[in-house]
C-alpha cells in the first residue's frame, strides 16, 4: 500500500492556488539560511562522497538530518507524484558531474519563479528503512545538537502523508542562565575588631571624614575603641567644635588619656556642655588643657569625676586657684606629675595640700608659683624625698635659704672633716632653677655630693654664679647629660673642669651662649672629650674656626668608627651648633663644616663601595651665610653629596671674590669683576636649586 503526501498541500493560514505564478520573497534570517542549507544539500559534489539515497526519517530512532529534511514543500507543477521531480530539474545541471539519484529537487533555474521553496512535502511510498546492524542512510546529526531520540510528529488529515519536522522547524532552545554569584559585603562581613583595627591606623581627621559615607560608618567611627587616646592639640584647628564634642560625648567612656591643649575654639561651648562632657569622661589618666579656655567650674568637674589620674598638666590656666588643688589632693591619690605653671592665682599653700596627700608624686613643675619661700612647704619636700623633677623657672621668691632648706634640710648635722651636711641624698634627676635671680654660689654648691642621680640641670640667667658653683656639681655627677649655663659669668676654667669630669662621656646637650668669657682654649678640650655630644649652643662667645674644625673632625672621628656605614647616601644630624653672632666665625670655618659633611671615605682598601657620612652638623650661623648652609644641608640629606660638593665651590669662589673686591690697592678693578662674575654663578646656583629657570646671559660682543 502505498501513501503519497500531496504536493499540493501546504501547511499555513491560507492555500495557495496551484500553477499561478508566484514571485519569489526575498529570504532573510532563519529562511535564508534554510536555503542556503538546500543550495548545499543538492550539490553535485554529494555524490563523489560515495552517499546513498536518503531515507524516510525514522522519529523512533536516532536523531538524522537527511538533505531532504531541510528543504520546505513545494506546490505541484502538473507533474505525477510517483515522479521524482527532481530528475526532470537536476538532469541539466549533475549530468556532467554525477548520475547518482538523489532525493533532493536540484537546484532551480533562474527562470523557474513558480516554484514555492517556502512549502515543501516529500513522498514516504515504500521507503526503505535500514536499521538493525546497518549503517542508516542519513548521516547523524552532531552530538552537540541535543536532539531527543524521540521527536514529536505532526499528523495531517487522512488524505496527506505524514509530514516530518526537522531540527530547524523546532523552537529555539534558550540556554539556562547563568546563576547570579550573590553579592559579597567585603566590609560588612568583616569581623568587628579588625574593622576597628584598621580604622586605629587613620589619622583622627581621617576618621571623622570616614563618618560621613553612612549611618553604619558613623556610629563605627565614634565607637570609644577608637579614641582611648584623644589628642587633639594635633588636630583641632581641622576639625569643627561640634565634632569634637561629639568624639568626647561619644567616646568619653573609653578615653584614658585626653590632651585638649591649645583647644580655644571651645571657650563658647564649656559653660553649656561641660556638664555633658564631664559626665562622659569618667576613666581618664592623663589630663591636658594647657593654654585651653575654659572656665573653672568646668576644671574642678573633671577633677571631681576622675579619681584615677595620674598626670595633670594646668599650665597657663590663670582661672584657677588654690581651690583646685585642694580637690586633686582629696580626690586624686594616684598623682604622679602635676603642672601649674604660669598659673597666677595658685600658690605653695594649694601645693603643700597636694604634697602630702599624694605619695606617689615624682613630677611637680611649678614655674612662676609664689611662695616658694615657705619654709613649711620646703621641709615637706625634703621629708617626702620623693621628687624627681623639680622645675621652678622663674620663681623670683626662691632664694638661698629656700635651696638650702629644699638640699639639707633645717639645721643639719655638719661634718667637721668635709664641713657637708649629712643627710640622705636626694632623689632629684632634674632642677630648673633658671632665672632664679636669688640664687648665689651659697646655695648651688649644696647640689655637690647630695644629687648624685642629678641628669639635667638649668642655671640659665642667674647672674651672680661663677665658676666655683659650677665645678663642684660636675665632679660629684656622673650622670649628667644636660647642662644651661647659659648667661653666667664663667670662664674658660669651668670648661676645662668639665672636659676632665666624669660626665664628659655622657654628656649630650650644652648650652654656654652668651658667656662672653668663654674661648676656644675651654671649648676645644669640651668638644674633644664630649664625645655623645648632640647639641651644642655657643653664641655670642669668643670661639672662632678652629671650634667649628675641630667639630667637624669629631664627627667624622665618629662615622669612622662607627660599626656600620651608611651605604645608601643618606646621612641623619648627628651634632647641632649655634654659633651665630660669634665674632671670630668666619666663612672658613662655615666651608670647613660643610666640606666634612659632604665627605665620603672607604672602610678598607677593597671595599667595592663608598662609605658615606652617616652623622652630619647642622649649623645655625651667621644671617648671612645661613641659606646657603640650609640649601646644603638639605642637599646632603638627600644624599645628593655631588651637588651639595658643588654648591659649597661655588659658595667658596664667590666669597673668595668679594673679599678680593673689598680690598684696597692695585688691581682694584679686576677684582670687582671676578666678583660680578662670582655673584652671577652663585645666583644661577640658587636658582637651580629653587626650581626656577637660569637667565641667559651673552658672551658679549665678538667685536668689541
Amino acid at each position: 500500500m502505498s501513501h503519497i503526501i500531496n504536493e499540493n498541500t501546504v501547511e499555513g493560514p491560507g492555500a495557495m492556488t496551484p500553477g499561478v505564478p508566484l514571485e519569489q520573497p526575498k529570504l532573510k534570517g532563519r529562511q535564508r539560511l534554510l536555503k542556503g542549507l538546500q543550495r548545499i544539500s543538492s550539490s553535485p559534489s554529494l555524490a563523489l562522497m560515495g552517499r546513498s539515497t536518503s531515507t524516510r526519517y525514522n522519529g523512533g530512532g536516532r536523531g538524522s538530518m537527511s538533505c531532504m529534511s531541510l528543504a520546505s514543500p513545494v506546490p505541484n507543477l502538473g507533474h505525477s507524484s510517483n515522479s521524482s521531480y527532481s530528475s526532470d530539474l537536476s538532469v541539466p545541471l549533475s549530468a556532467p558531474f554525477s548520475t547518482a539519484p538523489t532525493s533532493v529537487v536540484g537546484t532551480p533555474v533562474p527562470d523557474m519563479g513558480c516554484l514555492d521553496l517556502l512549502s515543501r512535502t516529500r513522498s514516504v511510498e515504500n521507503e526503505k528503512i535500514e536499521w538493525g546492524g546497518r549503517t542508516p542512510a542519513t548521516a547523524s546529526l552532531p552530538s552537540y545538537l541535543g536532539l531527543s531520540s524521540t521527536l514529536p510528529s505532526r499528523v495531517s488529515t487522512p488524505s496527506m502523508g505524514r509530514v516530518v519536522d526537522d531540527y530547524f522547524s523546532l523552537p529555539h532552545a534558550q540556554s539556562k542562565p547563568r546563576p547570579s554569584r550573590p553579592s559579597f559585603d567585603f566590609w560588612g562581613e568583616m569581623p568587628y575588631e579588625i574593622r576597628v583595627r584598621i580604622l586605629q591606623s587613620l589619622k583622627p581627621r581621617q576618621i571623622v571624614r570616614c563618618s560621613a559615607v553612612s549611618k553604619r560608618w558613623y556610629d563605627m567611627c565614634f565607637d570609644g575603641q577608637l579614641w582611648a587616646i584623644l589628642n587633639a592639640s594635633e588636630f583641632y584647628k581641622d576639625i569643627p567644635s561640634e565634632t569634637l564634642i561629639k568624639i568626647l560625648t561619644s567616646a568619653g567612656p573609653f578615653v584614658r588619656d585626653l590632651n585638649l591643649r591649645g583647644c580655644v575654639q571651645m571657650r563658647d561651648y564649656w559653660g553649656t556642655e561641660s556638664q555633658k562632657i564631664t559626665d562622659a569622661c569618667r576613666n581618664l589618666e592623663t589630663f591636658s588643657i594647657e593654654g585651653c579656655r575654659i572656665d573653672r567650674n568646668s576644671v574642678h568637674y573633671f577633677l571631681l569625676r576622675n579619681p584615677r589620674l595620674v598626670s595633670i598638666n594646668l599650665s597657663g590656666l590663670s582661672t584657677l586657684n588654690n581651690s583646685a588643688m585642694k580637690i586633686i589632693a582629696q580626690n586624686c591619690p594616684r598623682l604622679e606629675y602635676l603642672d601649674v605653671s604660669w598659673c597666677a592665682h595658685v600658690d605653695t599653700k594649694g601645693l603643700n595640700r597636694v604634697v602630702q596627700s599624694c605619695p606617689r608624686l615624682r613630677d611637680l613643675r611649678a614655674g612662676e608659683v609664689r611662695g616658694f619661700n615657705d619654709r613649711q612647704f620646703l621641709l615637706e619636700l625634703f621629708k617626702r624625698n620623693t621628687l624627681e623633677r623639680l622645675l621652678l623657672s622663674h620663681c623670683t621668691d626662691f632664694d638661698d635659704d629656700a635651696l638650702l632648706t629644699l638640699i639639707q634640710g633645717q639645721d643639719p648635722e655638719i661634718d667637721v672633716l668635709t664641713d657637708r651636711a649629712v643627710v640622705p641624698p636626694r632623689t632629684f634627676k632634674h632642677l630648673d632653677f633658671s632665672r632664679c635671680r636669688g640664687l648665689s654660689n651659697k646655695s648651688i654648691k649644696c647640689l655637690a655630693h647630695n644629687t648624685p642621680n642629678l641628669v639635667g640641670l638649668r642655671l640659665s640667667q642667674c647672674s651672680s654664679l661663677s665658676d666655683d658653683a659650677v665645678a663642684g656639681i660636675l665632679e660629684t655627677a656622673p650622670l649628667l647629660t644636660h647642662l644651661d649655663l647659659e648667661e653666667l659669668d664663667l670662664t674658660n676654667s669651668a670648661l676645662t673642669a668639665l672636659a676632665k669630669s666624669p660626665c664628659a662621656m655622657r654628656l649630650r646637650h650644652l648650652n654656654v651662649s652668651y658667656c662672653e668669657n668663654l674661648g676656644d682654649t675651654g671649648m676645644l678640650p669640651v668638644i674633644k672629650a664630649c664625645s655623645s655630644l648632640t647639641n651644642l649652643e655657643m653664641d655670642n662667645t669668643r670661639v672662632s674656626d678652629l671650634a667649628l674644625t675641630e667639630a667637624a673632625a669629631q664627627v667624622r672621628e665618629r662615622n669612622r668608627l662607627a660599626a656600620a656605614g651608611n651605604e645608601n647616601g643618606r646621612p641623619k644630624q648627628g651634632l647641632h651648633l649655634v654659633v651665630y653672632d660669634c665674632q671670630n666665625v668666619t666663612w672658613t670655618g662655615v666651608r670647613e663644616v660643610l666640606s666634612r659633611n659632604a665627605e665620603f671615605f672607604r672602610r678598607a682598601q677593597n671595599s667595592p663601595a663608598p662609605v658615606y657620612p652617616k652623622d652630619i652638623i647642622s649649623l645655625k650661623c651667621f644671617y648671612g651665610y645661613q641659606p646657603t648652609v640650609n640649601e646644603h644641608t638639605k642637599r646632603v640629606l638627600k644624599g645628593e653629596l655631588a651637588r651639595a660638593t658643588l654648591l659649597e665651590r661655588k659658595w667658596a669662589e664667590y666669597m673668595v671674590a668679594t673679599e678680593e673686591a673689598g680690598a684696597q690697592g692695585s688691581g682694584w678693578r679686576r677684582r670687582r669683576r671676578r666678583a660680578r662674575e662670582a655673584e652671577r654663578v652663585h645666583a644661577d646656583e640658587q636658582d637651580e636649586v629653587r626650581g626656577g629657570r637660569r637667565r641667559a646671559r651673552s658672551g658679549g660682543c665678538a667685536v668689541m
